[in-house]
Order: structure tokens, then sequence, then C-alpha cells
């Protein structure tokens, strides 16, 4: 018997990707400036094809400013499923009182005790997204 992995993981249409994106609050933010690569845990939000996250200043904040292209992910790993899904986009400080007002709407809280008052939006231009079956490594005949 031979092995399908067409069987084991599936492509998500960008809708189904959305759709994930509002089931969970933690991802990781990758940024990189010059040849060095970082990536940051964050809680986020996500509205209308965006994502938005709170934080503090510091190297994160930093290394935005320097290079705003940035990539996202966040999964779920279940029992006998799981999924990711990656962001791509333009990330930038939001300034404007307007549209900090509608950022803090969002049910955008730190897990832990700290105080972040910048709010960060990511415009996407690009989202992609897998579900995977999960199990025991298949025999190859």
């Amino acid at each position: 018997m031979g092995y399908d992995i067409n069987e084991e993981v599936t492509t998500l249409t960008a809708d189904q990707c959305w759709e994930l994106l509002g089931t969970t609050n933690i991802g990781r933010l990758a940024v990189s400036v010059g040849d060095r690569p970082d990536i940051f845990p964050v809680n986020y939000a996500s509205d209308a094809g965006k994502l938005y996250f709170r934080t503090s200043p510091g190297s994160k904040l930093l290394e935005l400013t320097i290079n705003r292209q940035v990539a996202f992910e966040t999964d779920s790993l279940g029992q006998d499923t799981a999924w990711s899904v990656v962001v791509h986009g333009e990330a930038r400080e939001l300034k404007n009182d307007r549209e900090i007002e509608a950022a803090a709407r969002l049910p955008l809280r730190p897990s832990i005790g700290t105080f972040k008052p910048v709010y960060v939006e990511i415009r996407a231009t690009a989202v992609d997204g897998r579900s995977f079956v999960l199990g025991p490594e298949p025999e190859v005949d």
C-alpha cells in the first residue's frame, strides 16, 4: 500500500485561514533586520483582513521601524488534527487616535501583567494555511 501525503495534509483557503486566525489569540511574529531574523510570541486579534497586537517600546518595535515586512504564524494541535496559518504582511505602529481607539475595542489583552501601550497593525499581503491529520508514521512498501 502506498502513502499519499494529500490524505494527511490539506491546503486551506484564505477564508478558512482567517476563520482559524479568529479562534486563537497567541502567535509568533517573525521579523528580520540585516542578516538577523528574530521571532517574538505575541497576543493578537484579527479583524477585517488585518492582525493587531500590542507591545512596549523595545527591540520588537525598533525592528519593525527598520523593516516593516513581517511573517506571523499561529497554530493549534489537537489529539487527531492540527493546523497552521502563516500571514505575510507589512506592520506599522498605529498613531492615529481613531485607529488606536478602534484597535482598543478588539479583544486584545496581554497574557502577562505588563503594560503594552503601543498598538501595531499587520496588513496582510498573503495568507497560507494547512491542516493535518495526525497519526503514526506510515510504513513504506
